[in-house]
């Protein structure tokens, strides 16, 4: 079993890289090489604007590289929490921000001729118990009169033309969902944006930001120094860099992932009839898909911890326990790859982009980032070169989560809290 990414282990490398001089002056400096700072310099890059992209280690090696692969429509809140808290119009456009960047995904994949193996798939959200089918049904209407008449219902009865499984009580199915090798999609994005022009200098760590006044800054890193007039902070839950005000607002939770080895495509088709993006609808849930190679791919957070080796080891056990749980047909399936990764989680798990103190950001994706990452790489270019009205996230404010000053210390309590959340709801 390899510790480590599937997907950036079975991707091809970058080759478009440089190691020349950072130059005196650019229009754009883009700090962080995953989707948001790719798509926004491919973005920029296509309309003319001089643009660097800084990356501290391999392009797209973090949340980009080591995610469960998902696109789907849908935010990580409840449509109708959503509705109950900000209102239904609030609701209903921050639902079609994240139908909308399904979208770009399709378009970019489309226009720069990116091979990912992209296929449309949809999402079905699996009732791990009866009340949650009561929930889902409520939430089924809500969706189908207010923003998305294409959802359907799937009862017990018939789950099984979804899943091979007894574990589930029905299932609400999105269907604008798109399944994709992110891994490949990364390096096809970042040889785009480089094809149309900007520059991108992996191992290059931003160690200083120095404000000129606005939006220009001169940007500090090993190699040297660059005049920017504006900068994007594209840096998810990275703990690297001059960055505490954004870490003192995102809680960088672990989530691990499974590869099993290839199943075969019959074994697959018996087991998920219609391979989509599956998720589980428990408070610590797990997600699950195919991979293009005939794997099954299975998250979740298994553990309220940090990813390192041992600690992916020891989540890697408890998500093949959960595995066996719903699929028994796989209890004794070899697995081939086991790795973790951070979650850019806000506090009420919506994203957040905008501007503080001259500097532009997009980020807190929630674990929705596949899709939104690379939608909001283009808005953000839109907004940078003076349309502020493309963020769909600029209505909300983004105060410091209380007591956290960078390091997660409390990632154990909300665990603690989230698993007895799941054995009362």
């Amino acid at each position: 079993m390899k510790l480590e990414s599937y997907w950036l282990d079975t991707a091809p490398r970058f080759s478009s890289g440089t190691d020349e001089p950072l130059g005196a002056r650019v229009d754009v400096a883009v700090i962080g090489g995953g989707f948001t700072g790719l798509s926004a310099a491919l973005a920029l890059a296509r309309r003319g604007a001089s643009v660097i992209v800084l990356e501290a280690q391999r392009l797209a090696s973090e949340a980009s590289g080591r995610n469960g692969g998902h696109c789907s429509t849908g935010t990580a809140q409840d449509f109708g929490a959503l509705s109950a808290r900000y209102g239904n119009e609030h609701a209903a456009a921050f639902y079609r921000a994240f139908a909308d960047a399904v979208d770009t995904v399709r378009s970019v994949v489309a226009e720069e001729s990116i091979d990912c193996d992209l296929r449309e798939s949809g999402k079905i959200k699996l009732a791990a118990k009866p009340h949650h089918f009561a929930a889902l049904e409520k939430t089924y209407e809500l969706l189908r009169r207010s923003v998305d008449p294409d959802v359907a219902l799937v009862p017990r009865e018939r789950i099984r033309d979804e899943i091979a499984s007894d574990s589930f009580f029905g299932g609400l199915v999105q269907r604008n969902g798109l399944q994709m090798h992110i891994g490949k999609f990364g390096v096809g994005l970042a040889e785009a944006a480089a094809r149309h022009g900007a520059r991108i200098f992996e191992d290059t760590p931003v160690t200083a930001l120095k404000p000129l006044g606005g939006t220009a800054f001169d940007v500090h890193c090993p190699r040297g120094s660059v005049r920017a007039e504006r900068v994007l902070i594209a840096t998810g839950a990275s703990q690297k860099g001059p960055l505490q005000w954004f870490r003192r607002r995102l809680a960088p939770v672990g989530s691990f992932i499974l590869a099993t080895e290839p199943l075969g495509r019959e074994r697959l088709d018996a087991l998920l009839p219609t391979r989509r993006s599956y998720v589980t609808s428990r408070t610590i849930g797990n997600y699950f898909r195919p991979s293009p190679d005939g794997r099954l791919l299975f998250g979740g957070r298994a553990r309220f911890a940090l990813s390192n080796p041992r600690s992916d080891e020891k989540s890697g056990r408890i998500l093949l326990a959960s595995l066996a749980q719903y699929l028994p047909q796989l209890a004794d399936v070899r697995i081939d790859y086991c790795w973790g990764g951070l979650v850019d989680m806000t506090a009420d798990r919506l994203p957040r982009a905008g501007q503080h103190e001259g500097l532009f950001y997009s980020m807190g994706y929630s674990g929705h980032g596949v899709q939104m990452s690379v939608h909001m790489g283009r808005v953000m270019a839109d907004v940078m070169l003076g349309d502020a009205t493309r963020n769909p996230w600029r209505v909300l404010d983004w105060p410091a989560i209380p007591g956290h000053f960078g390091h997660a210390w409390f990632l154990p309590l909300v665990g603690a809290y989230y698993r007895v959340q799941d054995i009362l709801r």
